[in-house]
């Protein structure tokens, strides 16, 4: 029979389908030049205290247009904030990354990066407002095989790097990021459309102020936290964006200055980690049930927490290499299922009419909570490169402890 994700991809129509073939774009973009940004930061002159304190100010502004992009995605319509914000938030920051000379280069275009976070929820709303719900999941896991697929074409960075070294060469690859990124806007505009809940949105939002909306997020507020399930939610979406944030960006550091892998060689392994993690997604993570959660988020944070173990106990000679890869393959699979539940658990536990609003205040909220883990990663960095990973273990084993409880008071919601 043919496979559950191909049938989905096969048959996308409207929204869907126009975020989920124009997502291999982003990956173009970005993950040809992001798996060098922190070593490109020490290149540049930063320390890594700057370096994790750039991570917060991404953090921060997240975390303001988090609040603000539920009113912002309402009053301008989905499709056209998308558009705008993936603008502003991603082809802005590869021009200021491309031409930057000190910290106050990448501060700023952290700040502009922040933005990114009205786009995730004006682009996950014209996603899935339209969608079968039964297809949310799967949907997801296209997104995040579009993304990583772009890894394969990591080897011209690395062709990149070895002959121009790693300054000049990452300036090419931002040049390209802008380029690309700029491209998959126009595309995804030209075939996409307003979705019906955003139509309704716009209309209800027309001639209000933007200070008039942000005073309803109160009731919304309320119903998102006293709903368990979404708090529930909250929690675990913290928690997996700090252990995100601080994966990428102190892996690159780790791995270059700590076990003492040649720059060159750096986008090898996420091009490694997208391979695998593509197949993983086929083998395992496609199999996902998203009524039943409880096995697949234990999974990921276990998977997640060996890696990071891994990570900082192998041994400084050839072997090296050998346990990078593994500890590459359990935070693969670990990192997939987290995200890919995450995501899931958010649409379930959201109410449609209030989806905006709900995500806005979720991401606020996370954003709110994971500012401060730039710097103190920075900062237990500058100690000992390692340092970052061990608190991502204590993060995940805290992960792993409410869900537990979770699941324990209410073993038949998911």
């Amino acid at each position: 029979m043919e496979n559950s994700l191909i049938h989905t991809l096969k048959n996308l129509r409207g929204n869907p389908r126009a975020c989920v073939y124009t997502e291999p774009l982003w990956g173009l973009s970005m993950n040809l030049c992001l798996p060098y940004m922190s070593v490109f930061m020490l290149g540049i002159g930063l320390s890594d205290l700057q370096v994790g304190v750039t991570a917060s100010v991404y953090m921060f502004s997240q975390m303001v247009f988090s609040l603000l992009s539920g009113v912002i995605v309402d009053k301008m319509g989905r499709r056209k904030s998308t558009v705008v914000f993936d603008m502003v938030s991603w082809a802005i920051p590869s021009l200021i990354w491309a031409f930057a000379q000190g910290f106050w280069f990448f501060a700023i275009a952290a700040l502009f990066n922040g933005l990114m976070r009205a786009s995730i929820i004006s682009w996950g709303c014209l996603m899935v407002e339209d969608a079968e719900k039964d297809k949310i999941s799967h949907i997801y896991e296209w997104v995040f095989i579009g993304g990583n697929l772009s890894a394969l074409f990591a080897p011209i960075s690395s062709v990149l790097v070895s002959r121009l070294t790693l300054i000049p060469a990452v300036r090419i690859l931002c040049v390209n990021a802008f380029i690309v990124m700029t491209v998959k806007t126009a595309l995804l505009y030209r075939f996409s459309t307003e979705t019906r809940q955003g139509v309704i949105r716009m209309r209800e939002t027309q001639g209000h102020s933007v200070l008039s909306l942000l005073s309803g997020y109160k009731g919304v507020a309320r119903q998102a936290f006293q709903s368990r399930g979404m708090f529930f939610t909250i929690l675990a979406y913290a928690l997996i964006e700090i252990v995100s944030m601080i994966n990428s960006t102190f892996w690159q550091i780790v791995v270059s200055k700590h076990i003492g892998v040649p720059d060159k060689w750096l986008p090898m392994f996420p091009m490694l980690r997208s391979v695998i993690s593509i197949a993983l997604f086929f083998v395992v993570i496609s199999k996902i049930n998203q009524s039943k959660l409880k096995l697949p988020v234990f999974a990921g944070y276990i998977s997640s927490l060996i890696s990071c173990a891994v990570l900082i106990l192998m041994p400084r000679n050839s072997a090296a290499y050998i346990w990078l890869i593994i500890s590459i393959l359990f935070d693969s699979l670990g990192m997939g299922i987290l995200s890919t539940v995450r995501e899931t658990l958010a649409v379930l536990h959201s109410d449609p009419q209030e989806r905006s609003r709900i995500m806005a205040i979720l991401h606020t909220v996370v954003m709110l909570v994971s500012m401060p883990f730039g710097y103190i990663g920075g900062y237990l960095s500058e100690v000992s490169r390692i340092l970052p990973f061990m608190l991502n273990i204590g993060l995940l084993g805290m992960g792993m402890a409410v869900s537990l409880v979770y699941f324990r008071r209410e073993p038949e919601r998911i």
